[in-house]
């Protein structure tokens, strides 16, 4: 979805066209996993950060469409909202300091978005969703002007009916409420992490991704309020799950966002099978080219928002390869937090993805789903069920087994000594204070009752580059 499509209307041609091409490249996928096509060495970690522009009120501003010209870099990149933008990471090889050459790089980048805002009469914030935003300010009217995000919103209301889209999140406080477009969407700011792996590991790892994914959305929380609602410490999950719902009533499983039907089996393409016979095309652009180019088969991927998503995607030798994106985590607090999560995600998916006993084995499918939602509306004070059938409270779990299973991790990779301890040191001290972002913005509305000046706050905090468990009150 990150590439602009050559059409701004479909017919009934352009869908059949596109289902055929679809399925030919479907079958295409799985043949070429059967023969040992993918990519099978290395270990490779990205990154993509979404962010808002916000003005001197603190309110969302339309203007990337400007700031995008004066930046004019290949890692920042339109969003669906004009208020918001994606700043991308280079690949790094998941070895020595690869972590620190992360933030570093996103350090920069972030600066130079900061000083080029400016200009603009704006600035940057990275937070899940920002305490400030009206909901008349998700309008059509901001929507950035590419096709693709014009089409998606057509052809999801047309798989609708044309009945608006539902709101209803019940959490510390509920909000019910109806939008006539995708633009709800926009409310939602993530840090998605990408990872490469041998095709071999890829499905122990996918795996692996969606036990972790209710530990690592509680690590990370960040996005408590909505519309003036305190709701779920990471609301980002139920409002996108139902921002952009098209699925036919009674058929949940179908949903466009989710967390899945189930764990991938030996075959990692099983997870394109399934878009292909259970997921409506929504955006039936016709792209010429070889099968193994998987155009289509990667379009409509990207209108499949799972959690956990597999991707295809291409080495410098045009050697296709897959990886996991991990898209749970919100943006922010601060850059070093979320370099933390990533690195803690590292080092923790590949301990799990490689034990003698699959973890996907001890932790059914619906028990890992569960822990994923009750992780996103509750935070580290969570109740989960592990893989040896106990409850416990995530953080606890965090503490006494996760982190070291994520050293353990990180160090299998050969990542440098300093940025271990760095990173974990981050994350340890977090879970210790029990102060992630979800819970210093409720902690300080809770104190001072005042959106704008959390946002304030919250901005010139993050712009100090500090960690979220040192921030006061």
């Amino acid at each position: 979805m990150g590439k602009e499509i050559g059409s701004d209307g479909f017919t009934e041609d352009d869908f059949a066209r596109f289902r055929e091409r679809l399925a030919l490249e479907t079958e295409h996928a799985r043949a070429a996993y059967a023969k040992g096509e993918f990519a099978s060495e290395g270990l490779v970690a990205g990154f993509e950060l979404e962010a808002w522009l916000i003005d001197e009120h603190f309110f969302p501003v339309p203007r990337n469409v400007s700031f995008l010209e004066r930046m004019d870099s290949p890692l920042v990149v339109p969003e669906l909202s004009m208020f918001n933008v994606e700043i991308n990471g280079t690949p790094q090889d998941l070895l020595g300091t690869a972590l620190s050459r992360l933030e570093s790089e996103l350090t920069a980048t972030w600066q130079q978005c900061q000083r080029v805002a400016a200009e603009e009469g704006a600035t940057l914030i990275a937070i899940g969703t920002l305490p400030t935003l009206r909901e008349r300010d998700l309008s059509l009217a901001s929507m950035s002007p590419f096709k693709r995000y014009a089409a998606l919103n057509e052809q999801i209301l047309r798989q609708r009916d044309g009945r608006p889209l539902t709101l209803d999140i019940a959490g510390i406080d509920t909000l019910s409420t109806t939008h006539a477009d995708v633009m709800l969407e926009a409310a939602t700011t993530s840090f998605q992490v990408h990872l490469q792996t041998p095709v071999s590991e890829v499905a122990r790892t996918y795996n692996a991704s969606q036990v972790l994914a209710a530990p690592l959305v509680a690590l990370a929380a960040n996005s408590p309020f909505l519309f003036g609602r305190a709701l779920w410490h990471e609301t980002r999950i139920p409002l996108f799950e139902q921002t952009v719902d098209c699925c036919e009533p009674g058929h949940p499983e179908h949903m466009r966002v989710t967390f899945g039907s189930g764990y991938l089996g030996a075959d990692p393409t099983e997870c394109f099978a399934e878009n292909l016979s259970s997921y409506p095309v929504l955006l039936p652009y016709d792209e010429p080219g070889p099968v193994h180019a998987y155009a289509h088969l990667r379009l409509h991927n990207g209108t499949i928002w799972r959690w956990n998503r597999m991707l295809i995607g291409f080495d410098r030798d045009a050697l296709p390869h897959l990886r996991v994106e991990q898209r749970v985590m919100p943006a922010g607090p601060s850059i070093v937090d979320m370099i933390a999560n990533a690195a803690f995600y590292f080092g923790a998916v590949r301990r799990l993805a490689r034990q003698t006993v699959a973890p996907e084995s001890q932790l059914p499918f619906a028990v890992a789903r569960d822990n994923f939602y009750r992780a996103a509306r509750h935070g580290l004070e969570a109740q989960l069920v592990w893989t040896d059938g106990r409850r416990r409270n995530v953080a606890e779990l965090l503490l006494r087994e996760l982190l070291p299973l994520a050293r353990d991790g990180l160090l299998e990779l050969g990542l440098a000594a300093a940025d271990i301890e760095r990173y974990l040191a981050v994350v340890a001290a977090r879970v210790g204070s029990r102060q992630n972002g979800a819970a210093w913005q409720l902690a300080h509305y809770a104190r001072h009752q005042d959106f704008f000046r959390l946002a304030a706050d919250y901005l010139a905090h993050q712009s100090r580059l500090t960690p979220v468990h040192e921030w006061p009150i």
